[in-house]
């Protein structure tokens, strides 16, 4: 039984650390976070990737905040100068309104879609002509300009086609102002035909530069997730090579002494015995041990659990601090330890955080992230489990929300873990 042994190549264990290690390095990076059955292109598509719910309601806010006050009150001199009665007041905030509309649509990344867009576009390019032809409102273009500015950009296709049929429109209409009314051609010249095709062809032009920008955020966004998914594939390799060392040496001992005992069950039966009773202590030992790796009994390094939290956040584009305030007590370190190990795959995998705080004390640790989705507490198993442990250790786990952040916190009293 001496010597270098090779390791069986298809043990249960063997064949998981295979399949992860295998799935690493070519992995589909647009699957991780494109549709449900999306095909395997292994490209990367920033298009294809749709923002978080905490990104988009940042970027949204942000947008209203700096787009709306700004639009709203352009909209209110447009009325207010050339509005000459109340019918064409009325008329004019109609295309306020859809530009308001659309801006707000815009902002929350929906304005494309077809009961969005066409309304608003529909009620615009109404307004236009009606101010150039009817009510002679030089500014009336204003509307059409903000909604056409905004859809062109951002279309799946056709984008430059789509900007200019709007520039042609723009122009189409004042130059029949000229054509059909008589008047200072002069003045309409530069009020109805010049100002508004220039002013259209100006923030179009800025919105294509405007919308790489949010290409960018798409792809940050995108980098963000496949981190933070292949953090999460690589904790499961470790996972899977403790399991390969806690069975694959055991169900190859298992294996020869099964072998040596069959040979030895008739010319030396005692021998046979002692070989089956330590392969039953072998399996056993086994049992416990992977019974305590899959319930994060193991025990556990924190030093080296601290290390790997950070590792892993890192990794995933999430910044942390780690604040050692003492050395954990031996007897706590290492619920401590699973604490931590189970509060950084919660964060991986059902937060969005983008910064964590790990304080470490000596009969106590504090993980803060400000990950938050929803009111309401998230279910989670393994910390539920935990705290039973911590509790019978004569400790506390706590898991809330508070001022936007999640805290998990576990405490120990001065006679710490038994």
């Amino acid at each position: 039984m001496t010597g270098v042994v090779a390791m069986p190549s298809m043990t249960p264990a063997g064949a998981l650390f295979e399949q992860c290690r295998d799935v690493t390095p070519g992995y589909d990076v647009v699957s991780l976070v494109g549709a449900p059955g999306a095909p395997n292109t292994g490209r990367v598509n920033a298009r294809s990737v749709q923002l978080t719910e905490p990104t988009r309601g940042r970027l949204h806010r942000l947008n209203i905040a700096l787009m709306l006050p700004i639009l709203a009150v352009a909209g209110a001199f447009v009325v207010v100068f050339d509005a000459d009665t109340w019918w064409d007041a009325v008329v004019l905030s109609l295309g306020v309104a859809a530009a308001l509309v659309a801006a707000e649509r815009w902002a929350a990344g929906d304005l494309v879609r077809p009961r969005v867009a066409i309304p608003c576009l529909l009620v615009t390019a109404v307004v236009w002509p009606f101010g150039a032809l009817v009510t002679d409102s030089p500014n009336a273009f204003w509307g059409l300009c903000v909604v056409g500015s905004l859809i062109a950009p951002r279309l799946p296709r056709q984008r430059g086609v789509a900007a200019a049929a709007l520039i042609v429109y723009v122009a189409a209409v004042g130059a029949s102002r000229l054509l059909l009314l008589s008047g200072d051609i002069r003045g309409d010249l530069i009020s109805y035909l010049l100002v508004p095709t220039g002013i259209t062809i100006v923030v179009t032009a800025l919105q294509f530069p405007n919308e790489q920008f949010y290409d960018v955020v798409r792809e940050l966004e995108q980098s963000r997730q496949r981190e933070a998914e292949l953090a999460v594939i690589r904790e499961r390799v470790r996972f899977a090579g403790d399991l390969h060392d806690i069975q694959g040496h055991t169900l190859h001992v298992v294996k020869l002494k099964t072998t040596l005992a069959e040979k030895l069950v008739h010319t030396d039966p005692h021998r046979a015995e002692q070989e089956l009773r330590e392969i039953r202590a072998l399996v056993s030992d086994t049992i416990t041990q992977t019974k305590e790796l899959a319930y994060a009994q193991r025990r556990l390094n924190l030093t080296a659990e601290l290390e790997n939290a950070k590792n892993l956040f890192e990794a995933a584009g999430i910044r942390v601090r780690i604040t050692r305030e003492a050395d954990a007590d031996a007897r706590v370190s290492e619920l401590l330890g699973q604490v931590l190990r189970e509060t950084t795959t919660n964060i991986l995998r059902h937060a969005q955080a983008s910064q964590v705080r790990i304080t470490l004390a000596e009969l106590g640790i504090t993980i803060v992230n400000d990950g938050v989705q929803g009111e309401a507490l998230p279910e989670l198993r393994g910390l539920s489990a935990l705290r039973q442990r911590v509790a019978g250790d004569g400790g506390e786990l706590t898991v809330e929300q508070r001022d936007g952040e999640f805290v998990t916190a576990a405490a120990f009293s001065g006679g710490g873990a038994g």
